[in-house]
């Protein structure tokens, strides 16, 4: 009996550590999951906090177009009447000042052409660094990315004595020209995306008997539509809502020439802002529609570019 007390005793001493390292485990594991929580919880809040600040401005602007007070109302956040007005004046009643059918006319021919041109542009140059293979192909890649480092606003003046140079200043065709031009140095999300398609479909082509032509349009283009989905909001969104260069460039004082972004930024004139405002968060609120439509139909494609052609370079 005593050695079978003696066995047993031995045997707890052996095993209790055991559970004592169990159980500081399991303190250990619950004081872990309550940071883990905690810190969910104020990341969250921050979140929040900074998406109200972000919303405030967009809720601001939004309730002022519907504001019958034309000017800035500074005593309340919310108008008292709410009225239609404003988008009626932008709409359907231009003046001197206030054109914004022109200027939404001349925004979106600017931006489609651009879109196109810089779509083509951008597909060409990806494919080309992507799915051919030719000398100095690494040296190119290195200068494009060392060029793409540098802000654009850099160039402007030069590039804007250029186009005064050919008499393209004050010219919509201008303004396609300068956005266009340099679109193929925004090639490496679409490179991205194009690396990640499998080498044998497009050497199955050539055994086929296809050339490059036939494999980019038949073979690539078919399975590259989310990033060319990406490529086209991006290249319509650059010049739809520019206007650091659109006020460079477009510098006549010929209001029916200007796009929305030069057109409302002079609706806000000192002299004019009083009695423009309203009509000002009006027009701000229509040119924000047709991108939004576009991006809330496209956003499947969208995320889907953008998340397959950041994994590879």
């Amino acid at each position: 009996m005593s050695e079978t007390m003696e066995n047993n005793v031995s045997t707890e001493v052996q095993q209790s550590p055991k559970k004592i390292n169990v159980h500081i485990d399991e303190g250990k594991g619950m004081g872990m999951k309550k940071k883990n929580a905690i810190g969910a919880v104020l990341k969250n809040l921050l979140l929040a906090i900074l998406a109200v600040i972000w919303l405030i401005p967009i809720l601001w602007l939004f309730v002022t177009a519907f504001s019958t007070n034309p000017g800035i109302s500074y005593s309340r956040f919310f108008p008292e009447h709410w009225t239609l007005d404003n988008f009626k004046r932008v709409l359907f009643l231009p003046d001197s000042v206030l054109q914004y059918g022109r200027w939404f006319w001349n925004t979106l021919v600017i931006s489609v052409f651009s879109c196109v041109i810089s779509s083509a542009f951008v597909l060409m140059v990806s494919y080309a660094f992507s799915c051919m293979r030719f000398p100095g192909r690494q040296g190119m890649i290195r200068l494009s990315m060392i060029l793409g480092m540098f802000p654009g606003v850099l160039s402007m003046i030069a590039v804007y004595f250029i186009m005064k140079s050919i008499g393209l200043t004050n010219s919509h065709i201008g303004m396609v020209v300068v956005y266009s031009a340099g679109s193929g140095l925004g090639y490496l999300i679409v490179k991205g995306f194009m690396d990640t398609i499998p080498v044998s479909m497009r050497e199955a082509a050539r055994l086929e008997g296809a050339n490059e032509l036939v494999i980019f349009f038949k073979v690539m283009m078919p399975l590259c539509k989310p990033i060319i989905v990406y490529q086209i909001i991006s290249a319509f969104l650059a010049p739809w809502s520019d206007f650091v260069f659109a006020r460079l460039m477009l510098n006549s004082g010929i209001s029916s020439d200007w796009t929305v972004a030069i057109g409302l930024y002079n609706m806000l004139d000192k002299t004019l802002i009083h009695t423009n405002f309203a009509a000002f968060c009006a027009g701000g609120l229509l040119i924000s529609i047709p991108i939004s439509i576009l991006f809330i139909l496209m956003q499947k494609y969208y995320v889907e570019g953008v998340a397959s052609g950041s994994t590879k370079g």
